[in-house]
């Protein structure tokens, strides 16, 4: 691995610091993140709603919550299809929760992904209308490229409002009202920012210009309705989703992480116990992307992602209680089938893929609800960008994930004519084609790989966003780091270097996996780290080394104690 620092000029950080009275360390990250006026860094260490910017600038939103209005008005039947993802669930529950509060008792509806594939699909559609056939129909996280489908529903007298984030490749669609910052944007800095909105991010925007409306008409529920109260379903969905942590994304996650450490909803209560979610301590992205979001996906790729909208809708603690349960047993579930997909997939990588700069990989036995997360998982292992399908029928049928540098929805472009349908982010896609098209595929997709990638991004490379001196690292610091937070797309978690320490005594091996270790400052402070599944690569004792490490709070026994996260450690070069 590549470790990479690109140092800020000193004088500029010593001059930096002063005027906007950080520390240097802080000043250097500040700069690095592009910076340099110490206005903007005090918005951005102190990011706050009020920096939101008006939802009705939106295209089409204005439009949209003069639609929901006349529902609302006309007590207009409303169905709801969302995703079964965490962004389409939390954009369901999050809508469906704002019209409930002025009356309306929207059916929600979310595709299964056995029976009905992915979105808008003729098969949920269908299943949507078994009830009777509403006067608006609202697609969430889906339904941009669904022309078929929307004309469907027009055909039938059916109004439609599509709120989604995905590139459109069919372009503008008459037959329904969409917002889409990706086919209906702005050319101003706001605009550009709006992109990088998920689609629970857009729900948000969309409440929030009802509520102007309404509230500039004196509407009475519309002054009850605090819409921050909301902001632990947008954090979850923005988290969750990998969309850049930058502006508005920002603002968002970071109050809704303080709002989801005190949510009343029993939903998210039980499922934070179920998960192992402390409320009490700070919440991280991580705490999302890795126990409650995996549990609250865990539904849709074995089951059924409504069971995970009742559970953030109800308010009776029983049902909360067992449905966290089910959800978590499918978790455990879905990790066991991950694990036997993984090993398969890196055993057919080492195997026959080892030279592909990108790689396709296929088997029947496959669950294509679960080979999203083996797709990162083998992306990050050999870094390189990785489509890992499974077997729908006569599809085959998954996910994709990439690596900085290498856009997949152009790789995507270039082998559209070998696949069903496909859609995503640069960093990470769905895709679907047949199966006798996979080898064709396959093909096609290395090869745009290669032309993507340089002979630099090819190599994993660890960035340093700073070097530091042991003593550097204190309490202090981290009060100052709190600011950068969250951590996440867009946004990463900054690495340290500290150079030439020794390690006085041996790492201690824990669970045969992972070792902990400790080091002294100058003064003799003892400092303690812990290396996450690098058991099998032990730093010697007595010789300088240099470490790369993220630096965390540990809590333990209702204590808080600095920890140093080891990244990688090389031997201290000489000259």
């Amino acid at each position: 691995m590549r470790w990479i620092h690109q140092p800020q000029p000193a004088s500029e950080v010593e001059a930096f610091s002063k005027r906007a009275g950080v520390s240097r360390v802080l000043a250097e990250l500040l700069l690095r993140a592009g910076r340099p006026d110490p206005a903007a860094a005090a918005e951005f260490l102190q990011p706050s709603l009020s920096q939101l910017d008006d939802p009705l600038r939106l295209p089409n939103l204005p439009a949209a919550a003069d639609r929901l209005r006349r529902a609302i008005a006309s007590r207009e039947q409303i169905v709801v299809l969302g995703d079964y993802d965490v962004d389409g669930v939390t954009s369901t529950t999050l809508l469906v929760s704002v019209l409930r509060r002025f009356g309306l008792n929207p059916r929600f509806v979310v595709p299964r992904r056995a029976a009905d594939g992915y979105g808008l699909t003729r098969s949920a559609i269908d299943r949507a209308l078994e009830a009777g056939r509403p006067d608006l129909f609202i697609a969430l996280d889906c339904g941009t490229n669904s022309r078929e489908e929307t004309a469907y529903l027009r055909a039938q007298g059916i109004e439609v409002l599509v709120i989604d984030h995905h590139r459109s490749t069919v372009g503008e669609n008459a037959d329904c009202l969409l917002i889409n910052p990706h086919v209906y944007g702005l050319t101003d800095a706001a605009g550009e920012a709006w992109r990088h909105l998920c689609t629970v991010g857009l729900v948000f925007k969309l409440c929030h210009g009802l509520l102007k409306q309404l509230r500039g008409e004196n509407h009475p529920v519309a002054f009850r309705i605090r819409l921050r109260d909301h902001l632990d379903l947008v954090a979850l969905g923005t988290i969750a989703d990998l969309v850049p942590l930058q502006g508005e994304n920002r603002i968002l996650a970071r109050h809704g992480l303080r709002i989801l450490r005190e949510t009343q909803r029993p939903g998210l209560r039980a499922l934070m116990d179920v998960a192992g979610v402390r409320p009490e301590q700070d919440l991280v992205p991580t705490d999302v992307s890795f126990r409650l979001g995996p549990r609250i996906n865990a539904s849709g790729r074995l089951a059924d992602a409504a069971l995970s909208v009742e559970l953030l809708l109800s308010d009776d603690p029983a049902f909360c209680a067992e449905t966290a349960q089910q959800l978590d047993a499918f978790n455990r579930e879905r990790q066991e089938i991950e694990r036997q997909i993984t090993e398969e997939a890196e055993a057919a990588i080492e195997e026959r893929y080892a030279g592909h700069a990108g790689v396709v990989l296929f088997a029947e036995n496959w669950h294509p609800g679960v080979v999203g997360v083996v797709a990162g998982r083998v992306t990050r292992k050999y870094h390189r960008p990785c489509v890992v399908l499974g077997n729908e029928g006569e599809l085959a049928k998954g996910s994709g994930r990439s690596i900085e540098g290498v856009n997949l929805v152009e790789v995507l472009g270039v082998c559209a004519g070998d696949l069903t349908s496909w859609g995503g982010h640069p960093m990470a896609v769905g895709v679907a084609l047949a199966k006798g098209r996979v080898e064709a595929f396959r093909a096609r997709f290395a090869e745009a790989i290669r032309a993507q990638v340089s002979s630099e991004a090819a190599e994993p490379r660890l960035e340093l966003a700073a070097w530091l001196l042991p003593e550097q690292v204190h309490e202090r610091l981290m009060d100052e780091l709190e600011g950068l937070h969250p951590f996440g797309q867009g946004n990463p978690e900054p690495v340290f270097g500290l150079r030439g320490v020794v390690l006085r005594q041996a790492p201690e091996v824990f669970k045969e996996q992972h070792f902990r270790f400790r080091l002294e400052d100058a003064r003799g402070r003892p400092l303690h780290g812990v290396a996450w599944k690098m058991a099998d690569r032990l730093p010697p004792v007595g010789r300088p080394l240099d470490l790369a490490v993220e630096l965390k709070w540990n809590h333990f026994n209702q204590r808080r104690l600095l920890q140093l996260v080891l990244s990688d450690w090389r031997a201290t070069p000489v000259g």
